[in-house]
């Protein structure tokens, strides 16, 4: 698997990970152990039939040894065992050694506790489980065998089922750990998430770990500097906007007292472009404190055939099919900026009504203009920034529509998102969430 096959494979939340890390170390160490536990099994149970087989073969063979000829077949049925019988005959030869080392030491135990009294000769018996005979002569010549097969190696049944009784108790452990170690991190980002134009966020709780709680204050402390900061940014623009709509009135003042010729009309010219600049100056500042207008039930399909009614030239595709709750001055105010905007740099303006795959409404406006180039579709959204570079109010605008937009939009909860059209043009899509509310029955 290549890297990046194997990074795209590897969880991406920091839950799924450390819960794959601690799992995966989990079953391997108790899968070790378990192990260990069958393999010590395994070796003492080893032990004790060797010690068994060892004790036993010898007083077997030795009483056997002593009766007559005769009389031995009559013992051979007390001295047979669970795994090994005897054999007053040759039983069954072949050069090939037993197969597996338990067994190879077997014959030898077996040697060692006949003292070298008897020659002893073990060899494999052919078959798919261990079998194998061990061959020797008594006293008197007789031939006597030892058919052994061996036993499989003995495991509790309760063995397998206390390891995944375990793993499901270290895999829960594992998931309560995990969790309540991420779980200040959630909050982190529910906070950052919630930090919009009004810069009021929620204050994440400073409990818990030293660690966690030194983060949460960390965070707090951060969030009150940069409202702080950006109340002071927005309390500075906000004065001066309205400061200077006061040397502005009295200039306008002087001018209707002066004699009507073309330089009086280029100074209320002039003055008229400052008096919208300065207003929309105040606009942007109070969007940047947040909208303060209580959110209503709004049916978007009339909002918007009224929209339209006031704009002859447009038209409106689609249907929301159900009341949201929104902010209808905060929205009135975005939908009249895109759509002024595409009128004046375009036509065939249309607004489309579509629902997202996500169950956001989204309402497109759209038009045949010259677009916006690609390299500049994110910078417009930023405030006295213009595509058209030339300073006339005119062509240019204040630029500051739609960075007035996009901070209604985001005091909605929305966004706004520019796109070039194919064949020419510029949509401009808001997205809105959708709670709906209930009828009230009058």
């Amino acid at each position: 698997m290549s890297r990046p096959e194997a990074l795209r494979a590897w969880p991406r939340t920091l839950f799924a990970r450390l819960m794959v890390i601690l799992l995966v170390g989990l079953a391997l160490a108790q899968g070790l152990s378990f192990a260990l536990v069958v393999m010590e099994r395994s070796d003492a149970a080893d032990r004790l039939m060797l010690m068994n087989l060892e004790q036993d073969v010898a007083s077997s063979i030795s009483i056997l040894d002593m009766r007559p000829a005769d009389k031995r077949a009559g013992w051979l049925g007390k001295l047979d065992r669970k795994n090994y019988s005897y054999q007053l005959d040759a039983g069954v030869r072949s050069d090939e050694p037993p197969r597996e080392e338990l067994s190879r030491h077997a014959v030898a135990t077996i040697a060692e506790a006949l003292q070298g009294r008897f020659e002893v000769q073990g060899n494999a018996i052919p078959g798919p489980n261990e079998h194998f005979q061990v061959h020797l002569r008594l006293s008197d010549g007789s031939p006597l065998t030892i058919d052994i097969h061996p036993a499989p190696k003995p495991l509790s049944t309760w063995l397998p089922v206390l390891l995944c009784v375990q793993l499901i108790l270290l895999g829960v452990c594992a998931w309560v750990a995990v969790r309540v170690v991420t779980r200040p991190l959630k909050q982190l980002a529910a906070a950052a998430e919630n930090l919009g134009p009004d810069l009021k966020a929620d204050q994440v709780p400073e409990s818990g770990p030293v660690e966690v709680a030194h983060a949460a204050a960390a965070f707090n402390a951060m969030q009150r500097r940069i409202a702080g900061y950006l109340s002071e940014r927005v309390q500075i623009l906000a004065a001066i906007s309205h400061d200077l709509q006061t040397p502005i009135t009295r200039m306008r003042l002087r001018l209707d007292l002066m004699e009507s010729s073309e330089t009086q009309e280029r100074f209320l010219h002039d003055l008229r472009e400052m008096e919208h600049l300065v207003r929309e100056g105040v606009t942007y500042a109070r969007t940047l404190h947040g909208s303060a207008e209580t959110p209503v039930r709004v049916d978007v399909d009339a909002f918007l055939d009224s929209l339209a009614f006031d704009y002859r030239d447009g038209g409106v595709d689609g249907k929301a099919g159900a009341p949201i709750q929104t902010r209808p001055q905060a929205l009135r105010r975005i939908l009249t900026n895109l759509i002024d905007n595409a009128l004046k740099f375009g036509n065939e303006v249309r607004v489309a009504v579509s629902h997202e795959a996500d169950g956001n409404l989204a309402i497109a406006v759209q038009d045949r203009g010259p677009g916006i180039p690609e390299a500049a579709l994110e910078r417009v959204m930023q405030p006295f920034y213009r595509v058209e570079t030339s300073r006339n109010r005119g062509t240019g605008g204040t630029g500051l529509g739609l960075a007035i937009a996009q901070q209604l939009a985001r005091a909605m909860g929305g966004q706004l998102i520019l796109a070039n059209r194919e064949g020419g043009g510029l949509q401009v899509t808001l997205t809105l969430p959708v709670t709906v509310q209930p009828a009230v029955a009058h």
